[in-house]
């Protein structure tokens, strides 16, 4: 089944410094080498989508200036339409800063530059189809967009914020870790839609009406980096329940998706594709 969807969302320009160890608050660790990758959660779950076999296309917004380019480059490449994406001259394009280290953990700050630019007058009137939204644009905008939305709503609650019930209530699908989890609490078993809680290493579970209806642990991988994982799982289990697959079976194409995606660097050039995914799966 052909799954097309539109994510509503962030995108970010990543620098990411690797070191031994990651610095403790006011501690300084040198040594480290820098990178440069595309990201956002927006724009890696697209590109996450689009890698899976979805036909996607994303609104958000960048700058004027020479981030631009480099941030929008993989989508181009891999053929993420990007009609939706505006241009604001007057903010920057939206970076975050991210430390890794030898582990492949990872501390993240953002600055959202153009992301914070994105108001719900910017939304077309209607979103036909499949959406993704996530929280790093203003909480209105995202709950505009799911207010608009025609068809199923994938919400992931990230970063952690208090957002309206009618977000919650609206969307058929949310998507945590378990800090995230921790923060909304019951609120989240009260939506009428499934809820995925991500538990890093460990894999996921599935829940409906606060009742685990599936779980599922991902392949043993060698940790690179974790930036971008969490992504992957989204746009994964969102194309995996959109093209009709059973619970069970999504939340085991979704941790699988997510446990490749930690064997490379960088939260874009490390999401895998759909042959990958496939493969990996069958190994199994």
């Amino acid at each position: 089944m052909s799954v097309a969807l539109t994510v509503v969302g962030s995108i970010n320009l990543d620098f990411v410094a690797t070191a031994a160890t990651l610095p403790a608050p006011g501690e300084t660790v040198t040594g480290a080498t820098l990178a440069r990758h595309p990201g956002g959660k927006g724009a890696n779950q697209a590109l996450a989508a689009r890698r899976l076999g979805a036909a996607v296309q994303l609104i958000g917004a960048t700058g004027k200036d020479g981030m631009a380019d480099e941030a929008l480059g993989l989508l181009r490449r891999d053929g993420v339409d990007l009609w939706g994406v505006a241009t604001r001259p007057e903010l920057a394009t939206g970076v975050a800063l991210i430390a890794v280290s030898a582990e492949g953990e990872n501390q993240i700050i953002v600055a959202p530059g153009a992301n914070a630019g994105v108001l719900p007058g910017d939304l077309p009137n209607t979103l036909e189809g499949a959406v993704i939204l996530q929280l790093e644009l203003p909480i209105p905008t995202v709950a505009a967009a799911a207010e608009r939305a025609t068809g199923f709503v994938a919400v992931n609650l990230a970063p952690a914020a208090v957002v309206p019930q009618t977000l919650l209530d609206r969307a058929d699908l949310l998507v945590v870790n378990e800090t995230e989890a921790a923060f909304y609490g019951e609120s989240l078993h009260q939506s009428p839609g499934l809820v995925a809680v991500t538990l890093g290493g460990a894999g996921a579970k599935l829940f409906k009406d606060g009742v685990e209806i599936a779980a599922a642990a991902p392949p043993p991988v060698t940790v690179v980096d974790t930036t971008g994982a969490g992504d992957c799982f989204v746009a994964a289990l969102a194309v995996a329940l959109l093209e009709g697959q059973p619970p069970k079976d999504a939340l085991a194409f979704a941790c699988t998706a997510g446990a490749l995606a930690v064997t490379r660097a960088g939260a874009q050039p490390s999401l895998p594709t759909r042959a990958e995914v496939d493969a990996a799966l069958a190994g199994a």
